[in-house]
């Protein structure tokens, strides 16, 4: 099963409600987004398919910026973004959360 270009508003609200009881698993800080922490964002994304991303960019557009750049550089989706944290989904070859059909 390969990554769905596009999540519908279906497997957009399981994910989350999966995302819900779940906290975050990257904090990105004052230094922003930097090597070592996309490292560690892809290698935390390559163990759950579904991550949840605390920023602590004061700015809206400086957030958005941010999700955007994670987003193209993961090559994930996003599930929801709101105030300071973000959801995304990448699946995985052998996905343990498969999506519903729409």
């Amino acid at each position: 099963m390969s990554q769905p270009e596009k999540l519908s508003a279906n497997q957009k609200k399981y994910l989350r409600s999966i995302a819900h009881n779940i906290n975050p698993m990257i904090i990105i800080g004052a230094n922003g987004v930097t090597d070592s922490l996309m490292a560690e964002l892809e290698s935390t994304l390559a163990h759950h398919e579904l991550l949840k991303i605390k920023m602590n960019a004061a700015d809206r557009d400086d957030r958005q910026t941010i999700t955007d750049y994670i987003i193209k550089q993961t090559g994930a989706l996003l599930v929801q973004s709101v105030g300071k944290t973000c959801v995304i989904y990448r699946q995985k070859e052998k996905t343990e959360l498969p999506l519903p059909r729409n």
